[in-house]
């Protein structure tokens, strides 16, 4: 057994690209990944699932059809299933998600996804 700890700052440093997650993790059949963003997501929804975020650099907004949740570093916010949102990120922000392994990134494949091995 190989035990040692994911540094997240670590992980975060070696990645620029933005809106493409990264996953550094999983436990049963949930993923962690790591994402930076910036600017307007597209609105979308994931209709079997919910969504967590977790802000560990930056600050970001959810905007929903009838309100928003703004998420500071050291926030999370979790998006209940079946709810509309377009996140959001004035700068850089960076966060990481909890999901489980069958939800794809709107913007790309699982395939081209990384795992904790490739960054």
């Amino acid at each position: 057994m190989y035990y040692q700890a994911i540094n997240l700052n670590e992980k975060l440093s070696k990645f620029n690209d933005q809106w493409s997650p990264k996953v550094i993790g999983q436990i049963n059949d949930h993923q962690f990944k790591l994402v930076k963003i910036a600017g307007e997501y597209e609105w979308h929804v994931h209709e079997e699932t919910d969504k967590v975020f977790m802000t560990i650099e930056g600050e970001m907004i959810i905007d929903f059809r009838d309100g928003q949740v703004k998420i500071s570093k050291g926030e999370m916010f979790i998006v209940p299933r079946g709810v509309e949102m377009k996140p959001s990120a004035e700068k850089e922000c960076h966060i990481m998600l909890v999901e489980p392994r069958s939800v794809l990134n709107t913007g790309g494949t699982e395939s081209e996804l990384a795992t904790a091995n490739d960054i």
